[in-house]
């Protein structure tokens, strides 16, 4: 369990303003950079940078205590959103979390466009205290402080891409382990990395830079996810092939099979009954939910045009306590809530195609997670 986190962030959050500073200096957003530690400077664009640093402008509660746990949730709100969600908006530069009533209850705007730009993927640790946050195409990953709305820790040189030690191309997705290591899938180096955050150590290397080919865990042809399983077993997703495999902690592979039907796998994860549910990031877009063992589809979504189709989702999950799907429609700008039963699209945060960061809107969302840790219910009765 995250019983350091205290040690960590001390630790950690030390390394990052060191790090952080160093490697910025004097750089100007939107011009390459000079070549660190042989990895290649990146121009920033006008897409990468999206709408700027940008906030809702929405005031902020206190943040409610930690009272809930993955084993044991806070209080569930109902259908058709049982918890909070926390999303990655991707393309206005936040994090920004969202009760199932709609309210903004917490944000975290870039505090640094040079160092924090086009977040993507954002996960909860283990103790809903710290959240692992990934950039594709910043080429580097953060730990985000919930309590303290705080960047800590870096891992990877903003705009510089790279194979060497301490540079990153195009991380896809990152998770806090139970032991403290983060987890990334090095999508561009075909690799997954675990790192120690207190050392920026790689402790462990599955795959080889400039060796994309599908032969776990040896080799992966472009990891788009890594998810860490109850057991410590490692669920990596390939672009590629769309193939998805389970591996052990230990680099033991113990099943790997394509995603059926699927031509673009993006994000699989664990359902609650040992199925894997997966978004096919496509126009138009699909989610499939399968047995890993028979391979047979158990469940589906697709519609082919009108607002129920999705364009580029880039992540689905199983909800809790309620069975139902949720999916970053990315290109639709929206995060929607699908019935599992009528396949009807029952509650959803963004204005379906329309691209804004005030309260209601989103630009990009690519990733979220679910905050079962916090009880924002009580917040209703103090806010209109």
């Amino acid at each position: 369990m995250w019983g350091r986190r205290e040690m960590l962030i001390a630790t950690v959050g030390g390394l990052a303003g060191l790090g952080i500073a160093a490697i910025l200096g004097g750089r100007r957003v939107g011009r390459p950079a000079a070549h660190d530690l042989f990895g290649t400077a990146v121009v920033v664009t006008d897409e990468k940078l999206g709408a700027g640093a940008v906030s809702s402008g929405v005031p902020l509660l206190p943040v409610p205590p930690v009272t809930g746990s993955r084993d044991a949730p806070v209080r569930s709100w109902g259908k058709p959103l049982p918890y909070p969600i926390v999303i990655a908006d991707r393309r206005n530069n936040r994090l920004l979390e969202v009760t199932p009533e709609k309210r903004i209850v917490w944000e975290f705007p870039s505090p640094d466009l040079g160092s924090y730009r086009g977040n993507e993927d954002v996960n909860f640790s283990p103790d809903g205290r710290l959240l692992a946050v990934s950039e594709e195409d910043s080429y580097n990953i953060h730990f985000v402080d919930y309590d303290k709305r705080a960047l800590v820790w870096s891992f990877g040189i903003p705009d510089v891409k790279g194979s060497a030690a301490g540079l990153l191309n195009y991380p896809d997705d990152a998770h806090i382990l139970e032991d403290g290591m983060v987890i990334t899938a090095d999508a561009r180096n075909c690799r997954v990395l675990i790192i120690d955050p207190r050392t920026k150590r790689v402790v462990t290397e599955w795959g080889k830079p400039r060796r994309c080919q599908h032969e776990p865990p040896r080799h992966f042809d472009y990891p788009d996810g890594v998810v860490p399983l109850n057991n410590g077993d490692i669920l990596v997703t390939e672009t590629r092939g769309s193939w998805i495999s389970r591996i052990t902690r230990a680099g033991r592979l113990v099943w790997s099979v394509v995603a059926p039907g699927v031509s673009h796998a993006a994000d699989a994860f664990p359902t609650s009954d040992g199925q894997v549910i997966v978004a096919d990031s496509s126009k138009p877009g699909r989610i499939v939910i399968f047995d890993p063992v028979s391979q047979r589809v158990t469940w589906d979504y697709e519609a082919k045009a009108g607002a129920a189709m999705l364009d580029h989702p880039s992540l689905a999950r199983e909800l809790p306590g309620t069975g139902d799907i949720i999916v970053a429609d990315t290109l639709r700008e929206r995060v929607a809530v699908i019935d599992r039963r009528s396949k009807d699209i029952v509650w959803q945060y963004g204005v379906t195609d329309e691209k804004g960061h005030v309260p209601g809107y989103l630009n990009s969302p690519d990733g979220f997670d679910i905050d079962i840790f916090r009880n924002w219910e009580g917040t209703r009765s103090v806010r209109s």
